[in-house]
């Protein structure tokens, strides 16, 4: 395992802005709200589990140091593109990709575990995957008129488009939300949402009729201080108050929803709480305590490790890891945080492998978009077309290949529009309806949840829009 602890858990948290509502005062409380008139009855058909696993890099990952090119040639054209900002030949850990397109590649030198998880055949990377309404060439987005995405190379528009795969205008509803909202009947348990969450209120998983379940690495928020146990003055002072609120019979319509929703909110953090405890947790040492990322995946292994306890045959979870806004300290910064989320996904196989769940879990990151290929001193900015990572178990991957077309690096060259910028090859939507495929969405529905898929992919077929999956 790679020592990153010169990345302080207080830095990391300080980073990772995006996650800040994760752990405030009633939280699922207050989303319970969203929730009085969006219960549904289960109809459920599936006897399989599956889960899907999105990891936020929040700020726009600068994936073309996380995914290098490794032979001679090309590696010379990146050294040459990124200058200051190019990590030396020698330190690149080597892949091997079954699908070689004639060049060499390899990872970050603090990417071990995903440099292990791919070689092994249980991780592969999308390249040159980002936001597109249609197909686009380089002539075509220097022409007057291109046809781009909404808000381009704004953080609040690009962040927004990867979680609601709608592109051409601003929306709160999540295309996790919407696969939730269509298939949610599969689980038997309709108390506690599909949608679990270590990163508080999210767009990603936010639907018409579905909100998210807010846990934290320990497990249920619940009621902030309720606690029937508490064994000092204020607690129990605390706890009889809330007990007082919610057992009043009130005329007062507004007060009266708010109580049901305590009650909600009290009965539901008891019910996965006690979920929780049917299972005895991991061996010491799978996960590192010191790794925030690693401890957020911890929690959610242990949850499916109690999915039979909680009803629960589908389920969508949502991280947010922050602070890849690397304006500036990029090699520094981003070696600590690169090799924090390697580590913890090397961590979360063995911890699913341990549990017999790793063919059931998919596991995918997202970024905002990817970064400017030229240094801006000490930094890289707002770019486009970027490098992402799906993992699974060998029956669920087809794994250690890159998919997508990894675009050349040279400066100027047939894929640059300028300082670096990429035009991404593949579409965050062909992505995205590959996963929602697996998860059971019927293709009638996959031009609902991604209304650009289309341009790219026949979405009557039986071929998969990527093919990173073994289904």
């Amino acid at each position: 395992m790679n020592d990153h602890n010169n990345l302080s858990r207080r830095k990391f948290i300080g980073q990772a802005s995006c996650a800040g509502m994760g752990y405030m005062t009633l939280m699922n409380s207050l989303l319970n709200f969203k929730a009085m008139n969006a219960a549904a009855i289960s109809n459920s058909s599936v006897n399989d589990y599956k889960a899907m696993v999105c990891i936020l890099q929040a700020g726009g990952n600068d994936s073309f140091n996380m995914l290098i090119p490794r032979s001679n040639a090309k590696y010379n054209e990146y050294a040459a593109t990124r200058s200051n900002l190019a990590i030396p030949q020698s330190d690149i850990l080597p892949i091997y990709p079954l699908n070689s397109d004639g060049h060499q590649y390899g990872v970050h030198p603090a990417m071990s575990g995903v440099q292990n998880l791919f070689n092994s055949g249980k991780l592969s990377f999308i390249s040159n995957i980002g936001t597109l309404l249609g197909p686009l060439n380089k002539n075509q987005y220097l022409s007057n008129n291109p046809s781009l995405p909404l808000g381009l190379f704004s953080h609040s528009d690009q962040i927004q488009q990867w979680q609601t795969a709608i592109l051409d205008e601003r929306t709160v509803t999540g295309w996790g939300g919407k696969i939730a909202d269509l298939i949610g009947d599969q689980n038997t348990n309709q108390r506690i949402s599909m949608n679990i969450t270590l990163s508080g209120t999210n767009i990603f998983q936010t639907g018409n009729n579905t909100i998210e379940f807010a846990i934290g690495p320990e497990g249920s928020i619940g009621i902030d201080g309720y606690d029937p146990s508490a064994d000092w003055l204020y607690a129990q002072l605390k706890t009889a108050a809330i007990d007082n609120i919610i057992e009043h019979n009130y005329q007062d319509i507004f007060k009266d929803t708010y109580a049901k929703t305590l009650v909600r909110s009290k009965n539901n953090h008891q019910e996965f709480t006690q979920a929780l405890n049917t299972f005895n947790g991991f061996a010491d040492g799978i996960f590192n305590e010191s790794n925030p990322v690693s401890q957020d995946l911890r929690m959610i292994a242990h949850t499916i490790a109690a999915r039979n306890a909680l009803d629960f045959k589908r389920q969508i979870f949502f991280v947010t890891v922050g602070g890849w806004d690397h304006h500036d300290e990029l090699l520094d910064t981003q070696a600590g945080m690169l090799g924090m989320l390697s580590d913890a996904l090397e961590e979360f196989n063995t911890g699913l492998q341990a549990i017999g769940m790793d063919d059931q879990v998919l596991t995918f990151t997202i970024s905002e978009f990817g970064r400017t290929l030229t240094s801006n001193g000490d930094g890289t900015d707002h770019a486009w077309g970027g490098n992402v990572m799906a993992m699974g178990g060998n029956s669920l991957m087809n794994g250690q290949q890159i998919f997508g077309n990894f675009p050349s690096l040279v400066l100027e060259g047939v894929s640059d529009v300028g300082d670096g910028v990429i035009i991404p090859t593949t579409s965050t939507d062909e992505y995205f309806a590959e996963i929602a495929r697996w998860f059971g969405v019927p293709n009638s529905d996959l031009g609902f949840l991604f209304p650009q898929l289309s341009e790219f992919y026949n979405i009557g077929s039986s071929n998969l829009p990527i093919g990173f999956l073994n289904v």
